[in-house]
């Protein structure tokens, strides 16, 4: 090994931990999960739909990867404690938690009713929540530990009818911050990555517009719109011992959509 590559491992290699990711089948979560697996964790993969988990995790132990897979509901109190015990099962507890999974119900305001608002919170803040719970302690008490959230422009801003997205992705940015207040002294950070537009199922609606996406890029600074495989750095930076002092931030990813 040369001497850079001994200086860039020691940074950032993820070798011995392991990770939980939701949300890892598709889009940006499947980007970090891919990332965070070929950085040297061993990757427990959380979503809902077996097909995709299983060709995730196929995809990954081909390339000599340690992975493994849990089909979870993550809008219901029950369906996260059973996706929590069940994420430990092949490898142990946790040594970084990446909360990725969401939905994008975007219905007007006056138009959003108890389900779609109960649905969302479920799913896109109080899952990330319940799992910070279940595994924050644990890795405060070995005294590392990373958790990183994924939210969105609408947790800064509103647009193209933020509604309860908006204001759950708000919330998992304080999150975040409580969870750094909360644990960070015992070496577990808490952070979030910020998304611009990202060309990814979640975003189907608008992905099919062609001029709402050109729109969008040349609200970059890059000029394009975001790719899951953008968040690939970002992710083992903040899962690695690289960021240690980083804590309570949000990480924009985004072109320079939010500054332009």
């Amino acid at each position: 090994m040369t001497n850079s590559q001994g200086y860039l491992s020691e940074l950032f290699s993820l070798d011995g931990r392991v990770a939980v990711v939701t949300g890892g089948s598709s889009g940006i979560g499947r980007a970090i999960a891919t990332a965070l697996a070929h950085a040297g964790a061993r990757v427990v993969v959380v979503a809902r739909t077996p097909g995709p988990l299983q060709e995730t995790v196929g995809t990954l132990t081909a390339a000599g990867c340690r992975a493994a897979w849990v089909s979870a509901d993550l809008g219901s109190r029950p369906g996260v404690t059973a996706a929590a015990e069940r994420a430990v099962e092949p490898f142990g507890e946790p040594d970084i938690l990446v909360n990725s999974a969401g939905i994008n119900l975007r219905p007007p305001m006056g138009e959003l009713d108890d389900a779609v608002w109960d649905a969302t919170m479920a799913v896109n803040l109080e899952a990330p929540f319940l799992l910070g719970r279940r595994f924050g302690p644990g890795m405060a008490e070995r005294g590392f530990g990373r958790i990183i959230h994924v939210t969105s422009q609408q947790a800064h801003r509103a647009f193209v009818q933020s509604g309860a997205y908006g204001v759950s992705k708000g919330g998992l940015e304080s999150l975040a911050r409580s969870q750094a207040e909360a644990w960070s002294r015992h070496g577990v950070t808490c952070n979030t990555l910020v998304p611009g537009f990202v060309m990814t199922a979640l975003n189907a609606r608008l992905s099919a517009d062609p001029d709402r996406v050109a729109a969008l890029a040349a609200r970059t600074m890059a000029g394009r719109n975001g790719l899951a495989e953008d968040f690939a750095g970002a992710a083992v930076f903040l899962a690695s011992r690289a960021s240690s002092y980083v804590t309570g931030q949000s990480l924009f990813v985004d072109g320079g959509f939010s500054v332009h």
